[in-house]
């Protein structure tokens, strides 16, 4: 860890006295970067323009997130800091979904040529997945999550302030000529695992194929829509794509046709169809500077041994700038990691009393009273005084879905009976950040016990097509079809079907 922070460290910032960091503040990005006003002010204007484009094909325009729930990306020197952080090789970007912290880290970034390199797109291709999150209560099978990321990823942005949509991958096209072929019906089949590691190569070409052809290709309109409300409504992927697609090997040799065109559509936005709202950019203060490279590993994610080492950095800029509020807020973080309740407090309350409008202060110091309330003799008061940070956080931020989380938890883990008030509040919770699955489920398994089974089943929908899988998208999917089969009735039933222990109070657990 010692060597990640210092490497950290050295690629992030040139040095204190010679580092230009600017917070690039829009509508739905947060963006931390050392470089120039005007690229800095390009790159966060190419990322709106992008989510406008995204809001205008859809038809999805909801109303902008709480200043908490937008996306925050952190962008660091270089690529080879970028798999360091992410403990693995050829990563061009990585983003974490989290409701009021979503975060994405991407190395610097081309923004003058209008072409995206290989980290825009990498960031490009995981906005999408958020985006389409929001937007829709539709499952998305991987080949279609994948396929919809690429559609959008390979944008193309004009220095007039337009946006193409559609473009060829070319990124994939390597894949697509190169690697052996998925065909349609392997595609589309949610249990197929692939043969080999050029199965999985081919994939998200393959996928982008699939979308890309679906959305331009006049005989299929209406196609993709049909397949999706066929799998809303129980059929597997593969029945549904059958039912919408017709015969999967004609769409197989319609593919191959339509990925041997010379040309292919795109759809291209003029600038005034992409309004987006006033950019305001901050210089950092020099202390805001030094602790950056906290920030970033504390938002990334710690173990236990690297907060205890990420601590001793944050104390000692701590030290130095004990007036900054934003440096004592990102020490009490470090200091609730490393597991010191009663240090993350102390030094929340500091950057409170330097300037209460901080958000992390307030959360930092919720945490800490929530982990202490657990081992607290009376409990239900030790939860009632846990949850005042996030009440008075949600005074000054009305939908910063953290504040609704907890005071759920705290009814919940206090052995209380949640009230309608922390009910709604935990739907609300969601409906903020549908792109936290972690939250959908718990949100989920909370109206499996109150035997709303329709609306617990739409919410474990998207977890069980989560395009990147996983444990917890299999027991969804295993808990859709038996609500499907009537086996899941009631809180009891759901236990059996998961094993012991599966519960709201088991899925609280916060983002």
């Amino acid at each position: 860890m010692r060597y990640l922070l210092a490497a950290v460290a050295a690629l992030l910032l040139s040095t204190p006295a010679q580092a230009e960091w600017l917070e690039v503040s829009s509508a739905h990005f947060v963006v931390y970067v050392d470089d120039s006003e005007r690229d800095a002010r390009k790159f966060s204007e190419q990322l709106e323009r992008f989510h406008a484009a995204m809001a205008n094909l859809t038809g999805f325009d909801g109303a902008p997130p709480s200043p908490s729930n937008r996306v925050t990306v952190f962008m660091v020197k270089n690529q080879r800091q970028i798999e360091r952080m992410a403990g693995s090789r050829n990563i061009g970007g990585f983003y974490i979904p989290r409701a009021g912290s979503s975060v994405a880290f991407v190395p610097r970034v081309e923004v003058r040529t209008g072409q995206p390199d290989w980290s825009m797109i990498a960031l490009l291709h995981e906005y999408a997945h958020h985006f389409l999150l929001s937007s829709s209560s539709f499952p998305s099978p991987r080949w279609f999550g994948e396929g919809g990321a690429e559609f959008f990823a390979s944008a193309e942005f004009t220095a007039d302030g337009g946006v193409s949509v559609g473009m060829p991958a070319a990124h994939r096209a390597g894949e697509l000529v190169l690697a052996r072929n998925i065909p349609a019906e392997n595609l589309v089949d949610s249990a197929y695992r692939g043969r080999s590691n050029e199965d999985f190569n081919s994939f998200y070409g393959k996928s982008w194929l699939l979308y890309h052809y679906l959305v331009f290709t006049p005989e299929r309109r209406g196609q993709m829509r049909a397949y999706l409300q066929g799998m809303a409504d129980g059929k597997s992927s593969l029945e549904a794509a059958r039912s919408a697609f017709g015969n999967l090997d004609q769409l197989e040799r319609d593919l191959q046709k339509y990925m041997r065109q010379r040309t292919m559509l795109s759809m291209v936005f003029k600038p005034d169809q992409l309004e987006i709202a006033p950019i305001a950019i901050r210089r950092l203060s020099q202390g805001e500077v030094e602790i950056m490279p906290v920030r970033v590993i504390s938002r990334r994610g710690v173990d236990r041994e690297e907060a205890l080492e990420l601590l001793v950095d944050a104390r000692a800029v701590a030290a130095r700038y004990p007036g900054d509020a934003a440096v004592l807020a990102a020490l009490a973080e470090a200091e609730y990691d490393a597991g010191n309740d009663a240090e993350a407090i102390a030094a929340a309350d500091a950057a409170l009393a330097i300037d209460p409008t901080q958000v992390n202060p307030y959360v930092q110091k919720g945490f800490a009273l929530f982990r202490g309330a657990a081992e607290a003799d009376d409990q239900v008061a030790a939860y009632r005084e846990a949850v005042k940070p996030f009440i008075a956080l949600n005074g000054i931020e009305n939908d910063h879905p953290l504040p609704l989380v907890y005071f759920y938890r705290s009814f919940v883990e206090s052995g209380r009976e949640p009230n309608e008030t922390a009910v709604r509040g935990l739907e609300r919770a969601s409906e903020l950040a549908p792109f936290d699955l972690p939250l959908r489920l718990n949100v989920a398994m909370m109206q499996v016990q109150q035997g709303r089974m329709a609306e617990a089943r739409a919410n474990f929908l998207p977890i069980a097509y989560n395009p990147h899988g996983g444990q917890m998208a299999d027991s969804a999917r295993t808990v859709v079809e038996q609500i499907d089969a009537g086996t899941i009735v009631d809180a009891e039933s759901l236990g059996k079907v998961l094993g012991s222990g599966a519960s709201a109070e088991a899925a609280s657990k916060a983002p």
